[in-house]
């Protein structure tokens, strides 16, 4: 009898699957504007979830949670700059696949770092781009938003930083007394 590959993938990671859903469920704990656990949670995705898996999850989450939080917050779930948010989100879970062979902190610190970044240079170009933002369609117009964006980038930052470490850190301590079959082989 043959087994479907997928179903067998997913079966191999209860831990990183569970991680993965807490994260979602924490995107909808209230939390300050870009203090939330999307980014760090697409990083832990592409480190310890397989293929299709890591780049759905961040989809999936965002898809799902945006209009729960639009309706809870009174803003549009979904505008012309979702697409970049999406996109950056994916493009940590590229990032992620690079930390599939490491618990290194400085490794994985570095790259909640570089998605931090690559979010902020995204998304405050989208806004700027898209016309939504006071900010004039000048080279002085995006140099403003992303002064602009300063405050949030911190924010951000630091979200990224703790739920990054968090999720890293539990799968690692989860998988040195529990789930010793996911542990990381380096």
């Amino acid at each position: 009898m043959q087994k479907d590959y997928h179903s067998i993938e997913l079966n191999k990671r209860p831990l990183a699957l569970g991680l993965t859903l807490f994260g979602a469920l924490l995107r909808l704990v209230p939390h300050l504007p870009n203090f939330a656990p999307v980014a760090g949670l697409s990083l832990f995705a592409g480190a310890r979830l397989r293929s299709w898996q890591a780049y759905i999850v961040p989809l999936i989450i965002m898809t799902v949670t945006e209009p729960i939080m639009g309706s809870v917050l009174n803003y549009p779930p979904y505008t012309i700059v979702t697409p970049f948010v999406f996109g950056s989100f994916l493009i940590n879970v590229w990032i992620g696949t690079h930390l599939r062979r490491t618990e290194q902190p400085w490794w994985i610190g570095g790259a909640a770092l570089l998605g931090s970044s690559q979010f902020f240079l995204i998304s405050n170009f989208a806004m700027w781009l898209s016309g939504i933002s006071i900010y004039p369609p000048t080279l002085s117009g995006l140099m403003a938003c992303y002064i602009g964006g300063l405050p949030y980038f911190g924010r951000s930052l630091a979200s990224d930083l703790i739920y990054t470490g968090l999720m890293f850190g539990l799968h690692a301590w989860l998988t040195r007394v529990a789930f010793t079959s996911e542990r990381v082989s380096v």
